[in-house]
């Protein structure tokens, strides 16, 4: 496939950690804006959609193009209500937040159940194991990692640990393969608080309310 990866440096080098050059043809851009011709791409990897949701605009009016477009901080049916897809809604959400593009297993989300076997047909190419979940904000593993980041944050602020030993106590009580500041390190502080804040403003969910450390360590980007 001719691929086209829309990606910051960091992401881009763990996608190519994955492989896939070995077997696809790949062009990366860090914007879309510097592509010219979407049309002469099999597939359009988008890593960075989720803080540039209007790349939209320009994928629905390229519908026979297949997009895996990195969405947790927002939903394909959020999407569908913002944009015009009158042509056919190609956008698939992944979770491509930094430092977990290279789980062993890739989660994925469709708005349409047709959409489902474009996806089995990409993914068989890719060589990637992949989980389809429910479209919603924060799918699965981002969720219940941002939370426990967040939790990890209310303990160290209430001195019950230091994030040094809390690290380490979830690496070895829970078999994690990092600690939860570990996570947060890896992830990006902005990505964790922005990905907490989607998910209380789609939830109403008060358990999904920021840590006031947290704050403070996005806040000091």
């Amino acid at each position: 496939m001719n691929i086209l990866v829309i990606a910051d440096a960091q992401r881009y080098d763990e996608l190519m950690e994955k492989g896939i050059a070995k077997h696809h043809q790949i062009q990366w851009k860090t914007s879309l804006e510097e592509v010219k011709m979407l049309n002469v791409f099999d597939l359009v990897i988008d890593m960075l959609f989720d803080d540039r949701t209007e790349h939209a605009l320009v994928y629905a009016k390229n519908p026979s193009i297949p997009v895996l477009a990195g969405i947790v901080k927002t939903s394909l049916a959020e999407l569908m209500s913002q944009y015009a897809f009158e042509q056919g809604f190609n956008i698939m959400g992944c979770n491509f937040l930094p430092g977990m593009i290279n789980m062993p297993v890739m989660e994925v989300s469709v708005l349409e159940e047709a959409q489902q076997l474009t996806l089995s047909n990409i993914m068989y190419d890719l060589g990637w194991e992949y989980l389809l979940v429910a479209d919603s904000v924060g799918l699965v593993t981002p969720r219940v990692v941002c939370m426990i980041i967040n939790e990890a944050y209310l303990a160290a602020e209430e001195g019950t640990a230091s994030q040094e030993d809390i690290d380490t106590s979830m690496r070895l009580g829970t078999n994690y393969p990092y600690g939860p500041f570990e996570w947060s390190e890896r992830m990006g502080v902005r990505h964790v608080y922005e990905v907490l804040k989607a998910i209380q403003e789609a939830t109403g969910d008060s358990r999904y309310t920021v840590a006031a450390s947290l704050q403070t360590a996005y806040e000091a980007i």
